[in-house]
């Protein structure tokens, strides 16, 4: 009987925002994949987790997951973690995730810590309707997709890193408007959490002045709705009175 696969999210922050649930799927299962295997280990110290782990990251998951997909075929549960958050999520998991669904391997997600939510939330910004879209590419293709995205009307929430930070905010005010408000979430749930409010310009000014560090999540208020012209007929005209 084939085992199982588990997606378990880890906290992005503090330590305590480990769900029970998961705890508990790390101490039942027969291997844990990590993204790395030094950060997830103090966390499975942390909660006296004693499970065998094996690395798993974007530099050798290509390589890795038929090789874990039939160690589930033949009988073993597998955790996947990496190392904050919700793997899949700008994080490896996907490869794996598909492999066994197409195989009929069960996969179960627990719901957990993603940066992302907070940092909207926290916002201010519209959280209705939102934009998921991650890391921008770092060179080819960075000006097409910003380009493509400033007419969004939802919400865009990116991550980013704090050494490009300034550029990307900069850029952006090029693209969807100087005016254009946004929030920059720094640090989600760790002692030195900070949210910067304000238009693109200021927000990047101010962190031009103020070197960030630590995970960033960029929230930038969607385009405002285009508003359609209602046509106007004349006498005769579709829409008009008959002549």
């Amino acid at each position: 009987m084939a085992g199982r696969l588990y997606i378990v999210p880890t906290p992005v922050g503090n330590l305590e925002d480990m769900s029970f649930r998961a705890v508990s799927v790390l101490r039942s299962v027969d291997l844990i994949l990590a993204e790395d295997t030094r950060t997830s280990s103090v966390l499975l110290h942390h909660y006296d987790i004693h499970v065998p782990l094996q690395s798993h990251h974007k530099y050798n998951e290509h390589q890795t997951v038929e090789l874990i997909r039939e160690k589930i075929l033949s009988g073993l549960s597998v955790a996947l973690v990496s190392d904050a958050g919700t793997p899949g999520i700008s994080d490896p998991g996907f490869l794996l995730a598909r492999a066994c669904a197409q195989a009929g391997i069960e996969v179960q997600t627990l719901p957990g810590a993603t940066a992302c939510i907070p940092a909207l939330v926290s916002s201010g910004l519209p959280c209705d309707r939102f934009v998921f879209e991650g890391f921008l590419p770092q060179k080819k293709g960075r000006s097409s997709a910003l380009s493509a995205l400033a007419g969004e009307t939802r919400t865009l929430v990116f991550y980013e890193s704090p050494y490009r930070l300034v550029k990307t905010l900069q850029q952006m005010a090029e693209f969807f408007g100087a005016e254009r408000k946004c929030s920059v979430a720094r640090e989600i749930s760790k002692i030195h959490e900070e949210h910067r409010r304000g238009t693109l310009v200021e927000v990047a000014s101010w962190f031009e002045a103020h070197p960030p560090k630590g995970e960033i999540v960029i929230v930038v208020a969607g385009a405002e709705p285009v508003k359609e012209k209602k046509k106007k007929y004349g006498r005769g005209e579709e829409g008009g009175e008959e002549a």
